[in-house]
């Protein structure tokens, strides 16, 4: 959500730089650490940080790089050695890395474009193995016409038509459209920049999301028809540059209660060609915060509002995440305010945050999951905000001195923004629920979610299975504030119990697994479903367990049969009564 500091941090990053030497120093200090890591017993969680950096020449790393795990802007466009952050993010087993690409940090004039920054941004997340989400958004002073990007109604191509065709010129009239041709065109694989730098076949940006949040006027300021329009003049480019490219519509936050996917549908519908370009959107992006139910109920509501027009389409759940507060820099004393702990967390709770609402999204059809983000970088606050660690004091102008920590690790020391922390660099224990989470769930295919509230209601168990190993995954938390044993059924003689800080086998007990549930805390999220006592349950604990037949789905996970309907006792006179009826109601009137 944060991307509008990240246009002044940009800024900052071009003009400061990073402190290069202590990048170098960093980056040496952390192989060290991670190598000696190595050596750590196997039954153990590791620390996130603990798989070995990978150098350029390495091809056989030992990374995941999960296909269905993402995390925002691992680097920045106008950042420099950014080798630290690579090694963080790959060690997590991070696939994707999400970032914009600024409309007006490249273009000074209509048809002038400054790439460097971004050439640098592409080059290294593609020698770093990670796939990209480039979200194409910003608009230039040229292109201002009042709160509308100018031409945008012009005509998409130069013969004064909408319709694509082989070959055909981009009508240099619609501003917009001349920008994500460009885009697309230098960086898709095949592209300028593949052949400047020889990129290996098929490498290359492939998924493009047009705009962030466009259903929050933070970012978005123009109406639901401007964004309709946006989004089809994006995707008929897009195409025109690269046919196999997929074009997302841009990640909605739904803040409000306006649902924008099902209102673009609608508009949509009136256009001849929608159907011939498929709706003009190849995906569709939603973004959650603080409350991980949410994660899997707005997939489905994305889900249920495609099928509405009959459309199936993937989902990504690609901006996810809550902020610490007892954490610098967030409001380490607010233990006992809770209107500062509104929608942020402790840092334990943010590890559960993320394997509880990877489960949700995951569970209801989401392709992949991205937290935010992999440093606080500078969360909401403009670039520089900085001040000491404190307990309430007040910053110049009056303000309490806190800010967003979103981070899977704390800001370096020579970050722009909250530079102050006591353990600069080191991972939070988020970082180890991503890695765990990347371990289970983004080395193979999983399927068939279920999801079963069980104990009255007070502990969420949502199982996947995996073909591949024959196994059948348990995610099983507590929703309550008191510890619970729950006894899950086994199907097996043991399973592999693993949590963000340890691993053991564990065996059944008179045909069940006994888990110890710790408690959850409660959270001060301010609109809870019925019957969540906190957004964030407890530590959740995961359950692989081997299975000989996957069909076989066992018994408490099955929905509940319905109570059948008596069969009525058979009477001959209401069999006639029907008869007559019915003769009657054919008999033609006198």
């Amino acid at each position: 959500m944060p991307y509008a500091a990240l246009t002044t941090v940009f800024t900052v990053f071009h003009t400061q730089g990073f402190a290069r030497l202590n990048r170098y120093i960093a980056a040496a200090a952390l192989v060290l650490l991670l190598i000696a890591a190595l050596n750590r017993p196997a039954q153990t969680q590791d620390s996130p940080s603990s798989s070995p950096l990978r150098t350029d020449a390495e091809s056989a790393a030992p990374y995941i790089r999960s296909a269905r795990l993402g995390i925002t802007h691992i680097s920045l466009a106008e950042a420099r050695d950014d080798e630290a952050r690579y090694a963080r993010a790959l060690s997590l087993g991070a696939g994707w890395n999400r970032w914009p690409l600024y409309w007006d940090r490249v273009a000074s004039a209509p048809g002038v474009y400054d790439w460097q920054a971004y050439d640098r941004l592409v080059n290294d997340d593609l020698r770093h193995g990670l796939q990209i989400n480039a979200i194409l958004m910003g608009r230039p002073r040229f292109a201002q016409e009042g709160e509308h990007i100018k031409g945008l109604q012009q005509p998409i191509f130069a013969d004064g038509s909408d319709y694509p065709e082989p070959d055909k010129a981009i009508n240099p009239a619609n501003l917009w459209a001349s920008f994500v041709f460009e885009a697309v065109r230098r960086y898709r694989p095949g592209g300028e920049q593949a052949q400047a730098e020889d990129w290996a076949e098929g490498e290359g940006v492939r998924v493009w999301e047009i705009w962030n949040e466009p259903d929050y006027e933070t970012f978005w300021q123009g109406s639901i028809n401007a964004y309709a329009r946006l989004l089809k003049v994006a995707y008929l480019a897009a195409k025109q540059a690269d046919p196999d490219s997929v074009v997302m519509f841009g990640g909605l936050l739904f803040a409000g209660d306006d649902n924008w996917l099902a209102r673009v549908l609608k508009i949509y519908e009136d256009d001849p060609l929608h159907v011939q370009f498929n709706w003009y959107m190849d995906q569709v992006a939603v973004h959650n915060y603080s409350y991980p139910w949410r994660s899997g109920w707005l997939t489905l509501y994305i889900r249920q509002t495609l099928s509405a027009y009959q459309l199936r389409k993937p989902i990504w759940l690609n901006e996810s995440g809550v902020r610490v507060w007892d954490d610098y820099p967030g409001p380490q004393w607010a233990a006992d305010q809770p209107d500062l702990r509104e929608q942020r967390a402790t840092e334990q709770q943010q590890a559960s945050f993320f394997i509880q609402s990877a489960a949700y999204a995951w569970s209801e059809g989401a392709d992949v999951v991205f937290f935010h983000q992999l440093f606080d970088d500078c969360g909401d606050q403009p670039a520089g905000t900085d001040f000491a660690p404190n307990q309430g004091e007040l910053c110049v102008g009056g303000a309490a001195c806190f800010g967003d920590a979103y981070g899977l690790y704390r800001n370096e020391r020579d970050s722009v923004c909250f530079s102050q922390h006591p353990e600069p660099g080191t991972a939070r224990p988020a970082a180890a629920a991503y890695r765990l989470m990347a371990e289970i769930f983004g080395t193979q295919p999983f399927e068939n979610p279920r999801t079963k509230r069980m104990a009255n209601g007070r502990v969420q168990v949502i199982a996947f299975e995996r073909p591949a190993s024959s196994e059948r995954v348990y995610v099983v938390w507590n929703r309550t504030f008191d510890p619970l044993t729950f006894e899950l059924p086994a199907s097996s003689d043991s399973a592999q119990l693993m949590t963000v800080n340890s691993r053991r086998t564990i065996q059944p007990d008179q045909k069940v697994y006994r888990l110890n549930l710790p408690p959850a805390e409660p959270d001060n999220y301010p609109k809870l479903e019925y019957g969540d006592e906190s957004a964030i349950g407890g530590p959740p604990l995961i359950v692989i367990e081997p299975s000989t037949d996957l069909r076989r789905v066992p018994e408490f996970l099955l929905p509940p049969s319905p109570t059948p309907t008596p069969s009525p006792t058979f009477d001959a006179t209401q069999i006639i009564i029907v008869t007559q009826t019915a003769e009657a109601s054919i008999t033609p009137q006198p």
